[in-house]
């Protein structure tokens, strides 16, 4: 029986023959493949940064890793990583994530981001081309520096013409080209986008063979621009258009209406669309407090007052007089929202249709320990989630929603032979979450092993200093160009 198991991990690619010894072998853990079902005691030997084999017989390796009692799976794939400087890459690797990637609102410049990232990266990365980026530049006000989303003001809340339009739609095809893995949309920072310009957008994701991941319209009961008319906006341009959609952090735009919102997922996938959801396992979001988030309106949006707001660097909660002072600012501040129940979020993380992402960033805690707190909370603590979905809602789902973009993605969310070698080695008893609102930065425990390409990362808990096996994941239009 259990060399059937075995078999059934091989499905990727035919086995591949290297001679002794592995590069590194994994020994003996409780090996989980999502995509198979595989659930077993067995080795996993590494070459050349590729799962080279999984077998019952143990196996000689340059260096071996002792995992017995642990579990040896597949590393999380974060598609909403904001933060992408080196001290954020070391938070995602004790929290797991092998792959953390900016998809949400996507890199203003896609090249030098690309570029700014190769042979320094701790953990794999990639990006979407920027709704918001080309928008601004199309309407006159380009971003600056490392600014992520626009001010507040005409680049985003006047409607665009048709030749700004198409302005957008040549720099985005451009962006993809040079390897953005889709488009990235954060519309509710860009409310003056008309209906006619978002589902323009959409076309020239579909144009392209790539998917767009959208912060929706708006947030709320309040009609006009609810949730569920927020949602039925772009699950509509993903029908009309045939763009493939991911609708990012469903738990904060939809917020008690989730239940509402998946069900609207579900019932686009099963007439046939593309649609796909994501979550984070926090209350409260955050954001830039310059931004259109917080045009006027948006208490009755969201349900909260200004005492709901907090600066993460110092844990101040704004009143009307501060918030005025900071919003009318032309610096991109950060600040935190408490906007959510828990028994909302609790819901929407053991949904099946939700996928984990962090929307991650310095001052929030979800930065460091999101992946964590799903393997405590959920699944050893409330015990909603089984182990084996929570390591397919981190690693497969995100995979498979990239596989639109690109081909790579197939060998990774897998412990299949001919599979990248990004792993997670941790023990389920003790992975826990660490960061807290007022410590955003502590790091997460319990993950004995984190290896990255075939590199270990995080060896025996700790840190290897002076190592960077991180890679860029680009789109197949990437390299049809470049070829």
């Amino acid at each position: 029986m259990k060399h059937l198991i075995v078999a059934m991990a091989t499905t990727l690619a035919p086995a591949l023959v290297w001679s002794a010894p592995y590069d590194l072998v994994i020994r003996g853990g409780r090996v989980l493949d999502p995509e198979t079902g595989l659930d077993a005691t067995l080795h996993v030997g590494i070459n050349e940064g590729r799962i080279a084999r999984i077998s019952a017989e143990p196996l000689t390796g340059t260096r071996t890793l002792d995992a017995r009692g642990l579990v040896v799976a597949p590393g999380f794939i974060d598609l909403h990583q904001h933060g992408q400087d080196e001290a954020s890459g070391v938070l995602k690797a004790f929290d797991g994530v092998t792959s953390g990637l900016e998809m949400e609102i996507g890199a203003p410049d896609v090249k030098a981001f690309l570029a700014r990232k190769s042979g320094r990266s701790l953990i794999n990365y990639g990006t979407t081309a920027s709704h918001a980026a080309a928008r601004a530049a199309a309407l006159g006000a380009p971003l600056s520096g490392t600014d992520l989303i626009p001010a507040s003001g005409p680049a985003t809340n006047d409607p665009a013409t048709a030749d700004q339009v198409a302005q957008m739609q040549a720099r985005l095809a451009s962006e993809i080209d040079a390897g953005a893995l889709g488009i990235g949309m954060g519309i509710q920072y860009v409310p003056g986008a008309t209906r006619q310009e978002i589902i323009h957008i959409f076309q020239s994701a579909a144009s392209r063979n790539v998917p767009v991941f959208t912060h929706i319209r708006s947030v709320g009961r309040k009609e006009p621009g609810s949730s569920i008319e927020s949602v039925s906006e772009v699950i509509g341009a993903a029908a009309v258009t045939g763009a493939a959609l991911q609708i990012v952090h469903i738990n904060s735009t939809c917020l008690a209406d989730v239940p509402e919102c998946l069900a609207m997922v579900a019932g686009a996938k099963a007439r046939g669309l593309d649609v796909t959801a994501e979550a984070y396992p926090y209350v409260a979001g955050m954001t830039a407090i310059n931004s259109a988030l917080f045009n006027p309106g948006w208490q009755e949006k969201f349900g909260i007052g200004y005492d709901s707001l907090m600066l993460p660097d110092t844990g101040e909660r704004l009143t009307k007089e501060r918030f005025d002072e900071l919003h009318a600012s032309p610096d991109s501040l950060p600040v935190v929202l408490f906007v959510n129940r828990q028994e909302v979020v609790d819901a929407v993380i053991a949904h099946p249709l939700t996928s984990i992402a962090s929307d991650g960033d310095m001052g929030h805690p979800r930065n460091a320990g999101t992946y964590s707190n799903v393997l405590a909370r959920y699944v050893r603590e409330l015990r909603t989630i089984s182990l084996m979905d929570a390591i397919r809602k981190m690693s497969l789902m995100p995979a498979q929603r990239l596989e639109k973009a690109t081909a790579a993605a197939r060998r990774k969310g897998r412990i299949q032979e001919g599979a990248d070698a990004d792993i997670v080695v941790f023990d389920p008893a003790t992975v826990q979450d660490r960061a807290t609102y007022a410590q955003p930065g502590e790091r997460s425990t319990g993950m004995r092993f984190v290896v990255v390409n075939g590199v270990l990362v995080i060896d025996k808990g700790s840190l290897v200093p002076n190592v960077s096996p991180g890679k860029s994941v680009v789109s197949d239009r990437h390299n049809e160009v470049a070829r």
